[in-house]
């Protein structure tokens, strides 16, 4: 499948943002592939070889997106220097918002005590956190905003069916925000490059719980509440659009791959993520890989991952990053840019 952006306009330019700070949020309880074992027909060999997944953390009764999105809201303030008071805008990724409406991004709003600004939820899935790094950057190149809190935010323990060994196993929960601010203009502005392809819906989807199919005790019962996955084709996807996305994405920036430091891709599957460093002659250790230890946290992967990189000197200041990243619908994203911490 050609998943070129050819007929779009060439809009690839990403405006000068820095990101302020980052926070996580991840919970307590650690769900390890022993643990599965007792759950379902699973061993650790088999989780660990098709997936590099060995555990992964799991949300309690009271851990919502937007409890979660709020204590890593109020980590990434603290980092950044910042009250809740400097915000603008609050965007939130997530693809398990804690009620349909009002959005999850309005409770944030509320827990952090951020004043009456706009505040909204984003849908693209597991790319859905790029999706809203490319929003935020354009709100701020714009002067629309000066400061913007950005979350991914997944309770995806609450969309999995336990029995069904080929999907309980991939994910997990947890949250991670930036403050993205407006930074000096200089030529370091990078590039972007986002898409979808809504032909491929059927292979990643929730059947029931929308205006579509609402959920009755019927369609609960044949677990069309659940997410549904056709997994063969979800990886050759996933394997064919990043691959394709990060490369219009480094071509855009007029770069080669060797001025890249790191790679953070969407944290889904370790052999998707070899198997992207093997097609693009990208040599393994430029990518920065935590799935072993939260398994597929969709919208949180990439700020989680990121704020790990950060804190353990893996990203450095003056760093050129790309975030590239697969999800449903199907959506891709990728972002190139230069680190920089502070604006």
């Amino acid at each position: 499948m050609n998943l070129s952006n050819a007929k779009n306009p060439p809009l690839c330019r990403l405006p000068e943002v820095v990101i302020q700070g980052s926070g996580i949020y991840l919970p307590s309880k650690v769900l390890t592939n022993h643990d599965l074992e007792k759950m379902v027909n699973t061993t650790d060999e088999w989780i660990t070889e098709r997936t590099g997944i060995k555990e992964r953390r799991i949300a309690g009764e009271k851990e919502t997106p937007s409890e979660m999105g709020a204590m890593a809201a109020m980590m990434a303030l603290q980092n950044a220097g910042l009250t809740a008071e400097d915000l603008d805008m609050i965007i939130v990724a997530t693809t398990t918002p804690d009620t349909i409406f009002p959005s999850t991004a309005c409770y944030i709003q509320h827990k952090i005590g951020a004043r009456t600004i706009p505040s909204f939820d984003i849908q693209a899935a597991c790319s859905g956190f790029i999706y809203g790094f490319i929003l935020a950057s354009h709100f701020i190149a714009c002067r629309s905003a000066r400061h913007i809190l950005l979350i991914g935010a997944e309770k995806l323990s609450a969309i999995v069916d336990w029995e069904d060994r080929s999907t309980c196993v991939l994910f997990g929960d947890g949250a991670g925000a930036f403050i993205i601010s407006l930074g000096e203009n200089s030529p370091d502005q990078l590039s972007f490059d986002i898409g979808a392809d809504g032909s491929q819906w059927q292979i990643l989807y929730i059947p029931a719980g929308g205006s579509k199919l609402p959920l009755t005790a019927q369609n609960i019962n044949h677990k069309l509440h659940f997410l549904h996955m056709v997994g063969k084709k979800v990886f050759r996807l996933a394997i064919d659009s990043m691959e394709q996305s990060l490369t219009r994405c480094i071509e855009k920036a007029g770069i080669s791959a060797e001025h890249i430091a790191c790679i953070i891709p969407h944290q889904a599957n370790l052999r998707i993520i070899e198997a992207l460093s093997e097609r693009l002659g990208i040599p393994g250790e430029k990518f920065f890989v935590n799935v072993e230890k939260y398994g597929n946290t969709s919208s949180a992967c990439i700020p989680i991952a990121f704020h790990e990189a950060v804190a353990s000197q893996r990203i450095k200041e003056g760093d050129i990053v790309l975030f590239v990243s697969f999800g449903a619908g199907i959506t891709w994203g990728s972002v190139l840019f230069r680190y920089k911490a502070k604006a």
